[in-house]
Parts: structure tokens; sequence; C-alpha cells
């Protein structure tokens, strides 16, 4: 037996059949291969692949391989869905701390379904729904065999969009929220980049727990849109950084200082949201979309003994791959998202084929993207 696999044992009394928001999910897209392997010697993977580091719409390119039939230990897996995130750009590029073995398959998450399973497999079964559970495991491809080893199986019921980013942004805004400062309901939390995919999950895990939030955003044409939609997504208070920085909502007493910033912006953003800290307060840094220094000011340091922390959710995830703490995480997100609770960020569905699109936007320099794409293979077979 391969103990590595983890089933997530209460979610499965959810009988429902799940919905994503694009539609529901239709088992005619799923591949009609049998544990037997007979139609593997037909079936191709299309997959995007890199060579070198560099921009990732010029690195970027699809090629279809041969598939073999998994061996002992290994499933074959469809992929559903998979993630574009910020962190793939990064691994592209050949900055992010984690690089992948070239030439390489790009994407860290996704969700997939098992299609044929090779010998003295025990834990995973043919139409069982799995996601990553290693880091590069190559997602942006539309088979792939792997060992069971590499794969957390999934309860069927949990919706495949919201899923999809479970590992990443997801587990991000959760961690930040539990493990840094003690909240109770009633607290209030600041962040900035509130509209990012982290952010609007910080957002609804606060209403979800009971906490107030106040959400900074950089101005923009559209901004009452954009604070219309964060506001009903749960938001206390959405703001500008201009706005941050002449609002009476802390002086006038309407509401408490935050006892926890999160900040992924950096430069004078990330100290803005410091200087709204309540004594002892803590500001925890997990990105840096200015590329500029998380500057302190030193008054606060002194007179409010704030404390400043960094987090790397792949970091906290090595540490605690198998541990019952992060199987408590991902049971609490899932029932989250089937109850509706936890919605996936504004997101773009694309086919595989439409890649090069989301990569130019995603690698936009000015930095509006405005939606979080998401490669949907069933697209391809509509």
């Amino acid at each position: 037996m391969v103990h590595s696999v983890s089933t997530l044992k209460n979610l499965f009394s959810y009988t429902r059949r799940f919905t994503n928001s694009a539609y529901v999910f239709n088992r005619q897209y799923t591949t009609n291969l049998t544990s037997s392997g007979s139609n593997v010697k037909e079936l191709k993977s299309k997959k995007l692949m890199i060579y070198e580091f560099g921009d990732p719409a010029s690195v970027v390119k699809m090629e279809e391989e041969k598939l073999r039939h998994p061996g002992t230990g290994e499933v074959l897996i469809e992929m559903l869905v998979a993630s574009m995130n910020p962190a793939d750009m990064n691994t592209i590029q050949g900055t992010y701390p984690i690089k992948p073995k070239l030439p390489g398959v790009p994407g860290h998450e996704g969700v997939g379904q098992v299609t044929i399973v090779g010998n003295d497999v025990n834990d995973l079964a043919v139409g069982d729904f799995v996601i990553p559970n290693i880091e590069n495991f190559g997602t942006w491809r539309t088979h792939i065999v792997v060992p069971v080893s590499s794969l957390l199986k999934v309860p069927k019921n949990v919706p495949l969009v919201e899923l999809s980013g479970i590992a990443s942004n997801t587990s991000t805004a959760y961690r930040m929220l539990k493990d840094f400062v003690p909240l109770a309901p009633g607290d209030c939390v600041v962040q900035n980049g509130a509209n990012s995919a982290v952010g609007q999950n910080v957002i609804q895990f606060c209403k979800a727990l009971g906490f107030k939030s106040i959400n900074i955003v950089r101005n923009r044409p559209d901004i009452d849109k954009l604070k219309e939609y964060l506001t009903d997504l749960g938001a206390t208070y959405v703001l500008t950084e201009e706005e941050l920085r002449s609002t009476q909502l802390f002086k006038s007493g309407e509401i408490s200082s935050p006892k926890l910033a999160l900040n992924c912006v950096g430069g004078k953003s990330a100290s803005e949201i410091m200087r709204r800290l309540s004594q002892k307060g803590v500001v925890v840094t997990y990105g840096g979309m200015s590329r500029e220094p998380v500057i302190i000011p030193t008054s606060l340091l002194i007179f409010k003994d704030i404390s400043a922390k960094g987090f790397w959710m792949t970091r906290w995830t090595k540490e605690n791959r198998d541990s019952e703490v992060r199987k408590h995480m991902l049971t609490e997100i899932m029932n989250l998202m089937i109850s509706g609770k936890l919605k996936a960020p504004v997101h773009s569905l694309i086919p595989l084929s439409k890649y090069t699109e989301a990569l130019q936007n995603l690698t936009n320099p000015k930095g509006f993207a405005g939606t979080k794409y998401i490669i949907d293979f069933r697209l391809e077979k509509s």
C-alpha cells in the first residue's frame, strides 16, 4: 500500500452533484479508458513545454507525446483543469526559488482524473479525482503517467475551478489568517493587493470566520466596479491606496485597528498598511508585486512594537505535506467550497490551445490582468 495518498474522509458525506462557475461537469468528457490499458497505445498527450528559462510568451511551446502504460505503483491521469499562477510565470522565467528540470512542463496546480491504474495500486481507482502532491508537477498537459505518491485523492463533489487553486492561493490565505496572530470574531485584518487571487480568498475567509477586513487596491478606471465586486464577496471596507492615507476610519473609532496586515505589494503600500496596525500588530509579507523593498518606519518598531514576518506556502507545504494539520486545512477549505462560501477568484476558462493569449496577459508589465486564467481541458472536446 502506498501510504502517501490521503483520503479526506469526512467530505464524502456530501452527495450533491458538484458545479463550477461555468457549467456542470458532464462525465461524457471523461476519456473512455479502462484499467486494462487496451487503448493507451493510441493515446497521445498534448503538453506545453519549456527548454529554457525566459519570457513565458516566447519560451513556452505546444508539443505532443505518446503515452506509455502505467507501471507498478503508477496511474495515468487525464487533466481536467489547471491553474496559471504568478508562481508559474516566475518558474518559467527562472526566478522562482524552486526550479524544474529542463526540458519540462510548467504548471504547479490542477485537478486530474485517474483513467488507468498500474499494478500494486491500492489507494486509487479509475474515476478518482486527484490533485498534485509535489512541486513542479507539470499540470499544463492533457495526460500524464505518474507515481501514486505524487498525488492526493480528493472528493468528486468539490467545484473544479475552486479546487484548481487550493494548494497555493487558497491555502496561503488560510494559513496567514491562522498562523501569525490569534484572531477572534470581530477582529480586523488589513491587506493590500486585495483583488489578487490570495486577496479574494482572504476576504471570503474573513467573512466565514467573522473577521472584519480592510482591503486596499490600486486606483483604476473601473474602481467602482471593483469595489462593488469585493464588497459583494464579503469585504468590510475597500479603499484605494490614496484613500487609505486620508481615511478617518480608525481615528473616528468606526473600526478597531487591525491586528494583522497582509502584504503582497511592498514599497509605500506596505508601509501604509503597517501604519494602521494596532499595538504589537504583525505584518506578513507573501509577495512583492511592486518590486520595491518593505520599509518599516522606525516609530512603529519602537512605539507600537510591531513584528514583520514572511510567508511562503511552498516551504510550509514541504514541512507539513502529510501532516494532520494539512489534512485538516484542506478538509475545512473544501467544505467551504462545497457549501458555496469560498468561490474562485475572477477567472477566465481557456482551452489549452489559447495558452499564448493568457501568457501575454499574465506577464503584462502594467499588472492589470484582471482575471485568473485556468486551462479547462474539457473545452477542447466541447
